[in-house]
């Protein structure tokens, strides 16, 4: 099913029906920023084991970092 085919099929559902699909996008949505927001955590954490995480309050040294990355 392509995603054209998957926006057809929402036009014929009703409105209770659309509604409903937007509810469950937004939770999905939802549920996926978090699960990025817990992987990035996770990921600070273990650079912040290895001391490969740095920190500063400087922003050209900021700006540098980013780069980086």
């Amino acid at each position: 099913m392509t995603f054209s085919d998957v926006v057809e099929a929402i036009k014929i559902l009703s409105a209770d029906e659309k509604q409903e699909i937007q509810l469950l996008l937004k939770q999905y949505l939802r549920e996926e920023r978090h699960e990025e927001i817990s992987d990035n955590f996770k990921s600070a954490q273990v650079e912040q084991q290895e001391g490969s995480l740095k920190f500063s309050a400087n922003i050209n040294e900021l700006r540098k970092l980013s780069e980086v990355t």
